[in-house]
């Protein structure tokens, strides 16, 4: 009986520790028992299973990059170019595992990412020729990819998401891709000529304009300089013009003054021409006369005279 015991005690100590298993941080367990999966899961952490009887796998739900290597392109012209890689980063939603694993089992990014990365280069290749895919679409490729799965797995996967899809540049026939260099450094020797007329052009704008500045300055201040010029003659010929008219108003006024004066004279004279002031300058001139007369008869003399004048007068 306690050997009994001691199989089975040993049996179960060698049985136990194939049951316990570890689910990394970022991943989920799944199990199958029989071949079916189960509707549970597990977190990360230490879990215990039956074994022999209960199988786990690992899924990851966090961030991923699936790289698709060697992905032949046949173009629309019929050249066969590689891409080396291409890089898939996607995310699986927790709530969606369950499903998208029993759809299409735990290895669903083969059937859902790079088979479709295989199927939609080719398709695009298809329709487009060497140059497009090479040099003129390129930079539209890896959104052309992102865009065209992620509406398929919006379909056949929910819960499945592409974050980005990064394609490398593909390989072509040697003595084609030699054109292409030559095409690129002729490209490019043409740019920098171009560049360089337009730089000597942008040079020579630049001079007309500073030169066109310059002669609107110099035109700008030879007006200023010649209306200086008009003010001051106006200036002068103003000033001329007051002189003149002070002076005009001076000598009429002077002329007024001799006028007034000669008036003003002439009145004063006829006022004096009495008979008594006629007198007073009969006397006045013979009392200026240089000759001295002796004798009796000077009296009668001055008043012969004198009688003589007021004779005429009265005649």
């Amino acid at each position: 009986m306690a050997f009994t015991w001691l199989i089975a005690v040993g049996i179960a100590a060698a049985i136990i520790p194939l049951g316990i298993h570890q689910i990394p941080e970022g991943h989920y367990g799944i199990y199958y028992r029989g071949g079916a999966l189960l509707t549970s899961m597990t977190a990360p952490g230490y879990h215990v299973m039956a074994p022999f009887i209960t199988s786990v796998k690992v899924v990851q739900t966090t961030l991923q990059t699936d790289e698709v290597k060697n992905i032949p392109c046949g173009t629309s012209g019929g050249t066969m170019i590689y891409f080396d890689k291409i890089e898939v980063v996607n995310i699986l939603n927790r709530e969606a595992v369950l499903d998208i694993v029993r759809n299409y089992t735990v290895n669903y990014d083969r059937t859902l990412i790079f088979d479709k990365i295989h199927h939609e280069v080719n398709q695009f290749c298809s329709v487009h020729s060497l140059q497009e895919v090479y040099i003129d679409l390129f930079s539209s490729i890896d959104d052309h990819l992102k865009r065209t799965i992620q509406n398929d797995l919006n379909i056949l996967a929910p819960g499945l998401y592409i974050s980005s899809v990064r394609v490398t540049k593909p390989k072509i026939p040697e003595a084609i891709r030699r054109n292409y260099e030559t095409m690129e450094q002729e490209k490019t020797q043409y740019m920098i000529t171009t560049a360089h007329q337009q730089v000597v052009e942008k040079e020579a704008e630049t001079d007309r304009r500073r030169a066109v500045i310059e002669a609107e300055k110099l035109a700008q201040v030879a007006k200023i300089q010649y209306e200086q010029k008009i003010s001051g003659k106006e200036a002068e010929k103003r000033i001329a013009e007051i002189e003149a008219e002070m002076h005009l108003a001076r000598e009429r006024s002077l002329a007024d003054a001799n006028k007034y004066k000669t008036a003003t004279e002439a009145e004063s004279n006829k006022a004096k021409l009495t008979p008594e002031y006629l007198q007073w300058s009969m006397y006045q001139a013979l009392a200026q006369n240089t000759k001295v007369y002796f004798g009796n008869s000077i009296p009668n003399i001055f008043t012969t005279d004198v009688k003589l004048d007021d004779q005429s007068k009265k005649n």
